[in-house]
């Protein structure tokens, strides 16, 4: 999947959680959402997309819920 799709997807679900009362509370619901329910190789490529280029394309809400929320979102790499 490349980031293209994981934005615009990132996007959506971001856009229903900042419609939330409470933003603490929705970025940490919009973590739970996405550990959940995405893939970690999605969740590794997202991040790499951020890291590459600051999160171009994210909404404001989603890119601070993914800065934010990063340890609780980005996969743990194993070890050998």
């Amino acid at each position: 999947m490349n980031a293209t799709q994981l934005i615009k997807m990132a996007n959506q679900i971001g856009a229903f959680f900042a419609s939330q009362p409470n933003p603490a509370q929705a970025r940490a619901d919009f973590a739970v959402h996405l550990k959940k329910q995405w893939d970690p190789q999605m969740r590794v490529a997202l991040y790499a997309h951020i890291d590459a280029t600051a999160g171009e394309g994210l909404s404001a809400f989603a890119l601070e819920a993914m800065r934010d929320q990063r340890a609780e979102i980005e996969p743990v790499a194993k070890s050998a």
